[in-house]
């Protein structure tokens, strides 16, 4: 991992770290139960890349930081409520996430719900207040575009998808689709709002649009070449589901050595996307190595 990159990586999620604990402040009381879940989950760590795609894409637009980490924490407790809500019996049936009992093993199921539930709407919250962007349209689209990423056009219809009969036969298009929608929309919804918060011109805006599509597919062919590579220990989390439950992946598709292929093209096409952003995008190429290379 270049050094450059990794330091950036491990700044902004120290930084988004401390605005979540500021953000989700624990209170006594019943209602401080679900607050509890909802810092084990948000606070737990994790490489925090989808916060780091919306501060670095701020950054090649000389944008404020202040605002991109309050967007990064909004965006990392909407992926956190994906996470809790899938590890949930009716869904994945996880016992284990980032190495540590998955929230309804260390609360309860009830409590699960509520706590993915309060993290989705504080998101939004966040988003909201003017303390995000003095520019209310501003807001207003980053709300708009993140409900859209989140919602039935984007992560949660992914996840009907994959949670359908017909995921087991779906072809390579269909595998890329329902990518893209699941675990896709939400990385690429981190560099449009860094786009957003960063005045991006309509060109700059679909160059890292572009981008971030591509490195969002090419997390997913590396999702699932480690599904069947690494170990439970290093992906803190079960290894071989995929496999296991006879899915359509990737990796079943193309094979190992030709998911390991396709995902080196596309890495190149992605970095290709920021030609025009010049070394201000430096971090972000090597967020795609990253991608491609990462180990958990």
């Amino acid at each position: 991992m270049h050094h450059g990159f990794d330091q950036t990586l491990r700044e902004i999620a120290a930084a988004t770290t401390a605005t979540l604990d500021a953000l989700i402040a624990p209170i006594p009381g019943p209602r401080g139960h679900v607050l509890e879940a909802m810092r084990y989950s948000a606070l737990d760590g994790g490489k925090r890349f989808r916060p780091f795609l919306v501060c670095a894409s701020c950054d090649a637009l000389g944008g404020a930081r202040a605002g991109a980490l309050r967007v990064a924490a909004a965006l990392e407790m909407v992926h956190c409520y994906s996470l809790i809500h899938d590890d949930l019996p009716a869904m994945d049936n996880a016992d284990l996430r980032r190495g540590r009992p998955s929230l309804h093993k260390a609360f309860n199921e009830a409590v699960a719900i509520l706590a993915g539930d309060g993290l989705l709407t504080l998101a939004f919250e966040v988003l909201a207040e003017p303390a995000t962007d003095a520019d209310a349209n501003v807001r207003l689209r980053l709300i708009l575009e993140l409900a859209q990423a989140a919602g039935c056009d984007g992560m949660v219809g992914g996840q009907m998808i994959d949670l359908s009969p017909e995921r087991d036969g779906l072809d390579l298009d269909g595998v890329a689709h329902l990518q893209a929608l699941k675990t896709g929309a939400l990385i690429r919804y981190g560099a449009r709002a860094g786009a957003i918060l960063g005045r991006a011109s309509p060109a700059q805006e679909a160059a890292l649009d572009a981008y971030a599509s591509d490195l969002g597919l090419v997390f997913q062919i590396a999702d699932d070449i480690l599904d069947v590579t690494a170990t439970t220990e290093a992906l803190g989390k079960p290894a071989g589901q995929d496999e296991g439950n006879a899915k359509a992946t990737f990796v079943r598709l193309l094979g190992l050595e030709g998911a390991q292929t396709e995902a080196a093209r596309i890495t190149e096409r992605a970095i290709a996307h920021l030609d025009g952003f010049g070394p201000r995008a430096h971090v972000l190429r090597e967020a795609a190595r990253f991608v491609l290379v990462r180990e958990s």
